[in-house]
């Protein structure tokens, strides 16, 4: 890794805690930098003889620039270097929460000499450069910020236990071990025993599938973090409604109804299973001279273009219609599809049309078929697996994981071609430098900067 990062020498503050209209008793602004605890001393009044010591909590009040108006009654928490997060001196003042009481105490901050306003994950990004985190740990902490259910949660804890960065370690180390064998092979051929380049070779694909598998677990991981877009689609009276309302009760978390007629695109948020998704309720399809109309339906028809899976309700009781199909037929080309269908307790002799044309059939009122229905959904769009998702690679480090795999997989080509050692050992350093990119073996400043421009700011 190069560089000291941005503006090292100065001290950042902003505000750690989110912030919002009567919301939050408390608020908290962070200071990380040689000058954060004269930046604070200097805006502060604390009464006694209370010490600015390293892990002391002290009380007391922030004053506006005359010394005189107080603006808020504080609490100050000192953490001298190295004990701190950035593993610079880092200073927090827990002020009252709201809007007014924490801008007013930022502002005051950022008026001190030699501070300025930290940038999207910039307290993360100096506890990397300073070696108090490595960058796999800071990754996961990110994640777990932004973790829409209690699965995502859980692993980006497993990322910020180390679990990631230990498993690149060990695989990087066995190419190494490899690399350091054929490099002597190539320097000192003669004075040493012959290398088994079949055992060599297998090592280096057991490694290879290691990384694949990696690979494979982060794009399950990628539905955990990210969710899924789901849209509904059907004819009129097939039970939308009815089953959006039923998915709503499973696992709540946040649900946001978008106001407007039945002909605006609905969308709710839920969890099924420990996987975010997102409910898109659309307007009927059909062609029609009405404007407002052609509006929902084409927010109905964009919808679809971006959905990870469409559910097709149909009416069981009625039979798959020309309608239906219809419908089925503008579905966009490889956005997959379930054909759902539905009032399965209005008739239990479903004619074998229907039976057949139906990927799950379900009541959106009794609840039968549900967990039928989840475990479709879940398993048509990939996030569903016997095998338990411990550990998962963000998007970047499964792009460098798949680049170290596809190296590896060019030794193969060159085990067969009979080439010289030194040969092996180009593929095996691009290799090695991937997934020393993963755990921030080998960074640019450029790269940390991209990385870290993608956290909420305060973190």
């Amino acid at each position: 890794m190069s560089g000291n990062g941005p503006d090292q020498a100065l001290s950042i503050a902003a505000i750690a805690t989110a912030v919002a209209p009567g919301q939050g008793g408390i608020a908290v602004i962070r200071l990380s930098g040689p000058s954060a605890v004269r930046a604070v001393a200097a805006i502060t009044v604390i009464p006694g003889q209370q010490e600015w010591e390293s892990h002391r909590v002290l009380y007391g009040h922030v004053v506006a620039a005359g010394g005189v108006e107080r603006l808020d009654e504080v609490l100050v928490l000192v953490m001298l270097a190295p004990r701190s997060f950035t593993g610079e001196d880092v200073v927090e003042i827990h002020c009252h929460g709201g809007v007014i009481a924490v801008q007013q105490v930022l502002a005051r901050v950022l008026e001190q000499p030699g501070v300025r306003r930290a940038l999207p994950g910039e307290f993360s990004q100096r506890a990397v450069l300073n070696g108090r985190l490595d960058l796999t740990r800071a990754e996961a902490i990110g994640d777990l910020v932004g973790a829409r259910s209690q699965r995502a949660a859980q692993l980006a804890m497993a990322g910020l236990d180390g679990g990631i960065q230990k498993k690149m370690v060990v695989l990087r180390e066995r190419l190494l071990d490899q690399l350091s064998e054929l490099e002597a092979r190539v320097d000192f051929e003669e004075d040493l025993p012959p290398l088994n380049g079949e055992a060599l070779l297998q090592e280096l694909q057991a490694v290879r599938l290691e990384l694949l598998t990696l690979v494979a677990d982060g794009e399950r991981g990628s539905v955990v973090r990210h969710g899924l877009r789901v849209a509904l689609v059907g004819r009129p009276n097939v039970g939308k409604s009815s089953l959006l309302n039923l998915l709503s009760r499973r696992e709540r978390a946040i649900v946001t109804d978008l106001p407007g007629t039945t002909r605006d695109l609905l969308e709710s948020e839920i969890v099924l299973d420990g996987v975010p998704i997102t409910l898109l309720d659309t307007a009927g399809i059909r062609a029609t001279s009405d404007a407002v109309e052609q509006l929902g339906i084409a927010r109905s028809r964009d919808a679809l273009a971006s959905a990870d899976l469409v559910l097709l309700l149909f009416d069981l009781a009625q039979g798959w219609s020309e309608e239906d199909q219809a419908l089925f037929a503008q579905i966009p080309e490889g956005v997959p599809c379930l054909r759902v269908g539905n009032k399965a307790d209005l008739r239990r002799d479903v004619d074998v049309e229907a039976a057949s044309v139906a990927d799950v059939r379900l009541s959106a009122v009794t609840g039968e078929g549900e967990q039928d229905l989840v475990r479709a959904v879940l398993e048509r769009c990939g996030a569903l697996s016997e095998q338990p998702l411990l550990l998962a690679l963000n998007q970047r480090q499964s792009d460098l994981a798949a680049t170290a795999a596809e190296a590896l997989a060019r030794s193969e080509q060159v085990a067969a071609d009979g080439l010289p050692w030194d040969f092996w050992t180009i593929d095996l350093r691009q290799a090695i430098c991937s997934l020393g990119e993963i755990t921030g073996e080998q960074l640019t400043e450029s790269v940390l900067d991209r990385i870290f421009s993608r956290f909420c700011i305060g973190k």
